[in-house]
């Protein structure tokens, strides 16, 4: 099931991709057009929070809506405006610095790897008002930053809460994987040691286009991470190189932590930030940045 938040007449929905990816499932409109009445919540953070009970009711509308061949509220992809899955989070994002060991070490490739590579999750946060959409403008804050940097990253979104949750339980909290860009201005970054600013500009957690259910994707130890500025391939990387795993980060953020449904956890990324490149690449006015994983698909956004 591929979930997207959309917004279509000035009026923000919740709804489910077809098959092909061609057109939308308006849910709470699908609702209605079959029961006459709407249990469903109208949003995104609403339904994960709901749990099992919406997910089954989700479940038998598409297979009506499949069986229906005079189904008369199908909207085309192209016609709406797709939003961040969770516009605006209930609580800080919970990010994961140094997850690839080669972007571990790209910073000094000369460094010995059992100082450069953490031993325990680097664990940071960014604000929720970080979080745009789908084709919304990533500001450059060119007032107060020059060194304003792309990180693809696989993001999870948590389903129900967790607290003190083993590693061979952890999947079983998760909800879905959508993309997330974890924007960072790498001058602010440095300058406060603590990364938090750096990370928290507005406009710097692009994420979407999608949120994709966990029982759509088999293997998130094994996606297909990448990135492209203006089409040059910048990061190419995969999530079986993560030094920490998702069911590492889950217990061990759960452990005296705890998670609640719609939570996310971005994943960390792979080398090729554009602070490492020689010389190092930062993004301007203009630039497009598109980033794509395996199985949820592409997130495009534009630097102003």
């Amino acid at each position: 099931m591929y979930f997207l938040t959309y917004e279509l007449n000035n009026t923000q929905a919740i709804g489910l991709l077809t098959v092909d990816k061609e057109q939308v499932i308006p849910l709470i409109a699908t609702e209605r057009h079959y029961y006459g009445e709407s249990m469903l919540p109208t949003t995104m953070l609403a339904l994960i929070q709901q749990g099992d009970s919406a997910l089954q009711l989700i479940k038998a509308l598409t297979e009506k809506v499949r069986m229906d061949k005079d189904f008369p509220l199908l909207i085309p992809v192209k016609s709406v405006r797709i939003m961040a899955p969770i516009p605006r989070p209930s609580k800080n994002i919970f990010c994961i610095g140094k997850n690839y060991a080669e972007h571990a070490m790209e910073a000094d490739i000369n460094a010995d790897p059992k100082s450069a590579i953490p031993k325990y999750p680097v664990i940071f946060t960014k604000a929720p008002t970080t979080v745009i959409g789908f084709g919304d403008a990533i500001h450059c804050h060119s007032q107060i930053t020059h060194a304003l940097d792309y990180e693809v990253e696989l993001a999870v979104i948590i389903g129900k809460k967790a607290s003190y949750v083993s590693k061979e339980e952890a999947m079983d909290y998760v909800f879905g994987y959508t993309i997330m860009n974890d924007i960072t201005a790498r001058d602010l970054q440095k300058q406060h040691l603590q990364w938090f600013r750096g990370k928290s500009l507005d406009s710097s957690a692009p994420m979407g286009p999608y949120l994709v259910h966990k029982s759509s994707i088999s293997e998130p130890g094994n996606l297909t991470v990448t990135t492209k500025v203006n089409g040059e391939l910048r990061q190419n990387g995969n999530t079986s190189n993560f030094i920490f795993d998702i069911q590492t980060l889950i217990s061990t953020i759960s452990s005296g932590i705890t998670l609640e449904p719609g939570d996310i956890i971005s994943t960390g990324t792979p080398a090729g930030v554009g602070v490492y490149m020689n010389p190092p690449q930062f993004l301007k006015p203009g630039d497009e940045v598109e980033l794509s994983i395996t199985s949820i698909g592409t997130l495009k956004n534009t630097v102003e």
